[in-house]
């Protein structure tokens, strides 16, 4: 299996690694090449899929309308 060396890595992306190696209980170098995967590959979606899971939203949120003012103050609250 092919080896591959990284250098320079910044400090804050090494501790992110690291943060979603444990959360994901993996090795950092697990993780790595998980991340590795997930970005050559690309994560691959069946749009009826997200279509249900919008439709389920949109049916479970219908009776808990949000006034526009009351977004806008979420939204510049930076929840959204």
């Amino acid at each position: 299996m092919p080896t591959i060396t990284v250098k320079n890595i910044p400090s804050e992306v090494y501790e992110l690694l690291k943060q979603s190696a444990a959360a994901n209980r993996r090795s950092i170098n697990s993780e790595i090449i998980t991340q590795i995967e997930r970005g050559v590959r690309g994560r691959k979606f069946d749009p009826e899929v997200l279509l249900g899971r919008v439709r389920r939203l949109r049916r479970s949120t219908r009776h808990h309308p949000i006034a526009q003012r009351e977004f806008n103050l979420i939204k510049r609250a930076g929840r959204l």
